[in-house]
Protein backbone atom coordinates (compact mmCIF):
# COMPACT_ATOMS: atom_id res chain seq x y z
CA UNK A 1 0.00 0.00 0.00
CA UNK A 2 1.30 3.55 -0.93
CA UNK A 3 2.55 5.99 2.01
CA UNK A 4 -0.23 8.76 2.74
CA UNK A 5 0.70 12.02 1.28
CA UNK A 6 -0.96 14.79 2.10
CA UNK A 7 -0.24 18.75 0.76
CA UNK A 8 -1.88 21.96 2.11
CA UNK A 9 -1.98 25.21 0.23
CA UNK A 10 -3.24 28.30 -0.71
CA UNK A 11 -4.02 32.06 -0.93
CA UNK A 12 -5.87 34.40 1.35
CA UNK A 13 -9.43 33.18 -0.81
CA UNK A 14 -8.83 29.50 -1.55
CA UNK A 15 -7.82 26.33 0.41
CA UNK A 16 -6.41 23.35 -1.57
CA UNK A 17 -6.07 19.96 0.52
CA UNK A 18 -4.74 17.43 -2.40
CA UNK A 19 -3.74 13.93 -1.38
CA UNK A 20 -3.09 10.74 -3.09
CA UNK A 21 -5.47 7.52 -2.67
CA UNK A 22 -3.81 6.55 1.02
CA UNK A 23 -3.75 10.06 2.18
CA UNK A 24 -7.50 10.48 1.16
CA UNK A 25 -8.12 7.60 3.05
CA UNK A 26 -5.89 8.42 6.38
CA UNK A 27 -8.22 12.67 6.24
CA UNK A 28 -11.46 10.24 6.00
CA UNK A 29 -9.93 8.77 9.01
CA UNK A 30 -9.41 11.70 10.96
CA UNK A 31 -12.72 13.17 10.21
CA UNK A 32 -14.30 10.10 11.36
CA UNK A 33 -12.35 9.92 14.29
CA UNK A 34 -13.66 13.55 15.19
CA UNK A 35 -17.10 12.88 14.45
CA UNK A 36 -17.24 9.65 17.08
CA UNK A 37 -20.02 10.54 19.69
CA UNK A 38 -17.23 10.34 22.82
CA UNK A 39 -15.61 13.40 21.84
CA UNK A 40 -16.38 16.20 23.21
CA UNK A 41 -16.66 19.81 21.61
CA UNK A 42 -13.39 21.44 21.10
CA UNK A 43 -11.42 18.11 20.10
CA UNK A 44 -8.97 18.60 17.33
CA UNK A 45 -6.32 17.13 15.87
CA UNK A 46 -2.94 19.52 14.09
CA UNK A 47 -0.96 18.54 10.60
CA UNK A 48 1.89 20.04 10.32
CA UNK A 49 4.35 20.11 7.60
CA UNK A 50 6.93 17.79 7.61
CA UNK A 51 5.01 15.41 9.97
CA UNK A 52 1.67 14.57 8.99
CA UNK A 53 1.92 16.89 5.57
CA UNK A 54 4.01 17.42 2.83
CA UNK A 55 6.93 19.60 2.98
CA UNK A 56 6.07 22.64 1.99
CA UNK A 57 2.73 22.65 3.02
CA UNK A 58 0.61 25.20 5.79
CA UNK A 59 -0.30 23.82 8.71
CA UNK A 60 -3.73 21.96 8.76
CA UNK A 61 -6.11 21.73 12.38
CA UNK A 62 -8.97 19.45 11.81
CA UNK A 63 -11.46 20.74 14.97
CA UNK A 64 -14.83 19.32 16.50
CA UNK A 65 -17.09 22.65 16.93
CA UNK A 66 -20.78 21.89 17.94
CA UNK A 67 -21.87 25.44 17.60
CA UNK A 68 -21.95 25.04 13.70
Amino acid sequence: MDEPRIKVYGSATEITVAANAAGLRDLAERLMGLADPELSDGYHEHLESGINLEEGSVSLILARDEAL
